[in-house]
């Protein structure tokens, strides 16, 4: 290939500079105005949620869903360990504790069984968490009946991390609506992207007002700037909530688009026993954000590293998966619930096994299928051999 092939890049639709233009044309240069207003409208149809508030990342709608909760010094939040940091650095903020919760193997994502466990020994030791983040990895939905029915058997609400899952539905739901709250992403490699910036979602719409008001200083109402509680600057600015609005438009498409690459993908390593693509849970959707795998390491005789390594020899870009939160040095000693008791952690083996491929919707043919064979061609060497070229 004449160019890298990599991860998950932006693919702007070309309508972006139409409504960034706008924003110039009418000097809505600063935070808020009519873009933030028409993007938040669009998430809000497009999902279904009640209300929605357009933050300046998905950690900041993290924040406040947090602060929301009233989460504070001392007070315990449970979350997902297989995920990106961003989902429990908002808990340390808040001078919070955390225990992080294992995956199970079906979706890869919190594992009923050991939240079940993680809540009955927190009630008997009178110190239920504020809150459960959920993260839904990858694009694939956690199983949210069983979790939903859970928290709420406890009386704990759920914040929904769907940073990488706008757009994909359990049981025809979309993910970031069956929590208290929900969180989504636009980062520049999400599957549309606002360079950077998040937003949140909640069921009451009165927790949205609220979130504004936090979001932009905790101003009150007065002739004057009168603070009676701290606040945040963590709204979107009107330039990028512009190429919110474009990427709004052709998001199906983005979405249609990621799916066709996990497909091709899966079709083209049917045979190869040593690969195995992320599995995909009944009576849900994925956007498939990015497609990844899990390799038989015994049988490859290479790790997620080897084969990396190989890989961006050949010009393409992958990425092992997310390490555990629980073992990261910063979260030292933090408690953790695994799957099933006794056994190594189902986060710990795909950290272990797994890998994640180039993904982006404005992948070519051509670009998937060179993707395509250099993987079937690094696994066939060995753990030492040089691949040069397919």
């Amino acid at each position: 290939m004449n160019k890298a092939i990599l991860l998950s890049t932006p693919h702007m639709s070309g309508k972006e500079q139409d409504y960034i233009q706008e924003a110039f044309d009418t000097n809505w240069i600063a935070p808020l105005g009519p873009n933030v207003t028409e993007f938040e409208q669009k998430i809000k149809q497009y999902t279904g949620a009640s209300a929605v508030c357009a933050t300046s990342s998905g950690t900041a709608a993290i924040h406040l869903a947090l602060r929301l909760l009233e989460v504070g010094q001392s007070d315990m939040v449970f979350c997902s360990s297989f995920t990106f940091i961003a989902s429990a650095n908002p808990i340390k903020y808040l001078g919070a504790d955390v225990t992080f919760i294992d995956s199970e193997p079906e979706t890869w994502n919190m594992s009923p069984q050991a939240l079940e466990r993680a809540l009955a020994d927190a009630k008997k030791e009178h110190r239920l968490p504020k809150a459960v983040i959920i993260v839904h990895l990858y694009g694939q939905s956690a199983k949210m009946d069983e979790l939903v029915t859970i928290c709420e058997s406890y009386g704990v609400p759920i914040i929904e991390d769907a940073a990488e899952s706008l757009g994909s539905t359990y049981k025809g739901q979309q993910s970031g609506t069956f929590g208290d709250f929900g969180i989504y992403s636009f980062n520049g490699n999400k599957i549309i992207t606002t360079s950077g910036g998040g937003a949140l979602v909640a069921k009451d719409p009165k927790m949205i007002e609220k979130a504004v008001f936090l979001a932009t200083q905790a101003k009150e109402k007065a002739l004057h700037y009168e603070h009676e509680q701290i606040g945040y600057n963590y709204r979107m600015s009107n330039i990028l909530a512009g190429i919110g609005r474009a990427q709004m438009e052709v998001l199906d498409d983005r979405i249609a688009a990621r799916q066709n690459n996990f497909r091709f993908y899966a079709d083209q390593w049917k045979h190869i026993q040593e690969v195995e693509m992320m599995p995909e849970l009944p009576n849900s959707v994925s956007n498939h954000w990015l497609s990844t795998i899990t390799l038989d390491i015994d049988k490859t005789d290479m790790t997620p590293y080897d084969v990396m390594d190989k890989m961006q020899k050949l010009g393409i870009e992958t990425r092992v998966l997310w390490k555990p939160l629980h073992s990261q040095p910063v979260f030292a000693a933090t408690p953790f619930y695994e799957h099933v008791q006794g056994e190594e952690a189902v986060c710990e083996q795909l950290f272990r096994k797994g890998l994640c491929l180039p993904s982006g919707s404005n992948l070519t043919q051509e670009e998937l299928e060179y993707v395509s064979k250099a993987l079937e061609t690094v696994l066939k060497t060995n753990k030492g051999g040089v691949v040069s070229a397919i």
